[in-house]
Formats: C-alpha cells, structure tokens, sequence
C-alpha cells in the first residue's frame, strides 16, 4: 500500500517501482526542493527494506522503503529516541503517510567490515573497533533510558522464552539437516535450564540483536549504527559476542579478549560503578554460544532452505568458529547430551561437508560461459571434445529490452543489472542454475575433466542472457575458483578469468 491508499497486491513489479519513484519525489520535495541527480538502489542483504541512495546536487539520502510497518515503526522510534540520547544513528527526515517509506540521513558506504577486508588487522581497524565498543556502551546504556520498549518488534526482551527460540531455531534449521541421532527431549531439556540460567545476565539494557562490522558505517574515521530496529531489552553481552565472534570478521584471540575487557571498561564508564568481571565473563562466555547457534541457524534457514550462495558457503566459517570457541572456553552449565552433540556438528567431516571442492593452478578444468541470441545466431557450437554442457534459456524472465530506456544498454549496465535484480524472477531464476551447475563443476575438478560449457540464450543476446552468463562466472570463480571464459557473442566481446 502506497501512500494515497493506492493497494500494489495485483500491479507488476514494473508498476511498483515507478510508483515509489515518483513517491520518492514527492516525499523528497517535503524536506528538500533540490532537483534528483541520480537514484541508486542499494543490495538488499536479508530482510526486506528496499534502500535507494538519493543524490541531489548538494547532499544524498537514502530511501527507505518497506512494507512491514511495525518494522518501520520500530526503525524510526528508536532513532529519533538514540539521537537524543546522543547515540551514532541515522537522522530521520521525513515520513509518508503509510510510513512505508521514509528519508534517513546518508551515513556513508563503506562499513568497518569493508575496511576490515581491505587494511587486514591494522592498527587503525582495532581502533575503529574500540570506536565501536564505545559507542556501543553507551548506545545501550544511554539509549536505554526513558526507551519505550513496546516498539520492539517481537519480544520487548531478551529473555528465557527468547532465548529458547534462538536455540530451537539452530536446532530446526541446522542440527537437524545434520541427521544426527539425539535425544530430542533431553537436548529442549537442557535447552531451558541454558535459557533460564542467561536471562537472569546482570547487566540488562538495550540489546541491539545484530551489532556486526557490516552494521557500522565508518565516514571520516567516525563510527555509525544501522539496522537496529530488531532491538530489545537483554543482556549486553550479546551484543559484544555479535561483533567480536563474527565468523565474516575473522578477529584473532588476542582482539578478542582485549576488546572485550576495553568494552567492559567503557561499560563502567558508563555506569559509573564497577563491573563484576568474572561474572561477567562467565555470561559472556554463555552469549558468545547462543549468538554462534543463532548465527548457525541464519545460515541453515537462509542457506540450506532457500539456497541462498552466500550463506553456504557462510556455514564453514562459522563452524569453525564454533569448534574453535569450544577448545579455548568453558561453560559451566553441565549440559551433556547439547554439549556431545556440539562436538559431533564441528568434527572435521562435517566442516567439509559445507566447505566446496576449490579448483587449484594444476586443475585442468576451464569453464566457457556464452550469452547468445536464439534469433541472431542461434545455439553456439559445442567445440569441447568431451561435448555436451547446459543450454538456459532466458526468455521466461521479463525483457528489459522492451523498455526504452534499456534499449541501448546490456546486462552489464546498472540500470538493467537493477531491474533484472528486482523487478523480475532473475535471482530465483540463478539460484536454480546455481544448484544445478554446482554439481557438474565439483564433479569435473574432482574427476579432472578439462571443459564445462554453459550457454545462456535470450531474444537479443544483450540483456538477460547477458547479466545471468556474468552472475554465473562470478559465482563460479568465488566459490570454486576454477579458470572461466566468458564470451558475449552479439557484444562481440571475450574476458578470461572473468
């Protein structure tokens, strides 16, 4: 439902889209009379907020636009509540009437995750992440005050019953995939004597549930909060085990425990008493666990069920962060059958079983991606000696072709590469070519064949076939990391290694 009362249920995504544009305007012509530049859609990660970078000719901002109004609700309470309290959260400009869609302060586009992967362990990153922690404390504690917690979308705390759920999410999504044979009445069992025990945690304030480096925004060496609007009351620790334990994050042990006694100094600054240090690090210890298991269930929901690449390959890491926090921790929680079966899921086989074969610099296999057009030149032919290879084709997914703007651009363009991103089935469509090429590509590394070809047709060769031939090559080159050709026939154009 957009603003006006005017219901979206039956129009095409097409439809969709230029109804939000022009209300984008509309919303934007409220606070600021500047002209759009540019609009940028930016990648949706997992929920269902749409953000689009809005560029003017003096400033940006970004679009927020989405459906779930308790969701939104909960977004622009609590960051209008933590700009008082002083916090690093985005400033809220202005809100539609549905409040669907809303205008919040650009805050940068380059996360502490992003510099992480591009400056390594420097100096700098571990004072971004002190930075962080800080802020952090006082986001909880600061924040927490005078907070109207009936905003929080589910649970207004973190408590046993909460708890529970995370730990029979991990058991539904993940540990049972695993087909390993257990005690189901004993585990739930020992699950509620783990949940009672952590939601009586000492210091309880406002949680921020997904404190992660992808969710801190670095500009000018300062940091900066987003998607907190799955906040609750509990214990702080959850929060420092999110950032601190990031499978993504890597951070040695050495960072982990100095920034966790740096965090619990700024904690006291904050309260202005001193902290219990052993308990709390036993707590600590205990939500550094139930934050590995929510995770490991995330991964399983969003990977083994919608098969979803990213966090497959996602799985490996975090169980190796989970076998590694069992050597080097102790809970004392005396939970034996949960306890056995955490060794069975992070045994050496099981880890493998998520880790994908990788080609090597003596794998023979070379893998050739075409874009074709079924009209202009038809089925490329097969010159491998082994023959045979899949043939897609394209033409089930909306054309942008047929939209003038699109007309004269490819499926490398951003604009058609945004339509076909989110407008039509393109990304179910490469999650079934994904499953379906996975199996032939870790069957000839394995085998050592030397060729795989995949063709991808549609009507002009210049936009769907395009853009999937490209999705695809990447896939294949990150998660296998074998030697690809990709060949746009009507563009007339060939990269190696693409």
């Amino acid at each position: 439902m957009l603003a006006g009362g005017q219901n979206t249920l039956f129009l095409p995504k097409s439809s969709i889209l230029l109804l939000i544009m022009d209300e984008i305007k509309q919303l934007l012509s409220k606070y600021n009379n500047d002209a759009i530049e540019g609009i940028e859609t930016i990648p949706q990660s997992g929920g269902d907020r749409v953000y689009r970078r809005i560029k003017t000719g003096n400033d940006s901002f970004i679009a927020a636009s989405n459906y779930n109004i308790k969701e939104n609700e909960a977004f622009l309470y609590f960051s209008r509540h933590f700009k008082m309290a002083g916090c690093p959260v985005p400033e809220i400009y202005v809100v539609n009437d549905n409040k669907t869609l809303y205008l919040q302060q650009d805050m940068g586009t380059t996360s502490l995750l992003n510099i992480l992967e591009t400056e390594g362990y420097s100096d700098h990153v571990y004072a971004l992440f002190k930075k962080s922690l800080k802020a952090l404390a006082h986001l909880q504690v600061k924040g927490a005050e005078g907070l109207d917690y009936n905003y929080c979308i589910t649970s207004s705390s973190f408590g046993r019953q909460a708890i529970l759920s995370d730990l029979l999410y991990f058991k539904y999504y993940f540990l049972d995939t695993l087909k390993i044979a257990y005690d189901k009445e004993k585990l739930v069992s020992e699950f509620e004597v783990l949940s009672t025990a952590l939601s009586n945690a000492e210091h309880q304030y406002f949680m921020f549930r997904d404190f992660q480096s992808r969710n801190i925004i670095v500009h000018n060496d300062t940091v900066n909060f987003i998607d907190y609007q799955g906040g609750m009351k509990g214990a702080v620790q959850y929060d420092v085990a999110s950032l601190l334990w990031q499978a993504k994050a890597n951070l040695s042990d050495e960072w982990k425990s100095n920034l966790m006694e740096y965090y619990v100094d700024c904690l006291e600054n904050v309260l202005q008493q001193p902290v219990d240090k052993k308990r709390f690090e036993e707590e600590y210890n205990g939500y550094v666990l139930i934050r590995l298991l929510q995770v490991l269930g995330a991964y399983g929901f969003r990977g083994l069920f919608e098969r979803k690449a990213h966090f497959l390959t996602s799985i490996p890491l975090a169980l190796r962060n989970l076998k590694w926090f069992m050597l080097n921790n102790k809970t004392a929680f005396g939970l034996a059958e949960f306890e056995r079966l955490l060794g069975l899921i992070v045994a050496d086989e099981i880890i493998k079983k998520f880790e994908p074969i990788r080609a090597t610099a003596d794998t023979p296999l070379q893998v050739k991606i075409n874009s074709f057009s079924f009209i202009k030149s038809g089925y490329p032919k097969e010159e491998s000696a082994n023959g045979g290879g899949f043939v897609f084709d394209m033409r089930g997914i909306l054309n942008p072709g047929r939209i003038d703007a699109y007309k004269k651009l490819t499926g490398r363009d951003k604009p058609v590469k945004d339509y076909l991103e989110q407008q039509t089935k393109m990304p179910e469509f490469l999650n079934g070519v994904y499953s379906v090429v996975n199996i032939s590509v870790e069957d000839y590394i394995a085998r050592g064949f030397e060729s795989l070809t995949i063709n991808f047709g549609c009507t002009g060769g210049q936009h769907r076939s395009v853009y999937a031939a490209d999705a695809v090559a990447r896939h294949l080159r990150n998660k296998y990391g074998v030697k690809i050709i990709v060949n746009h026939i009507e563009q007339n154009f060939t990269e190696t290694n693409a």
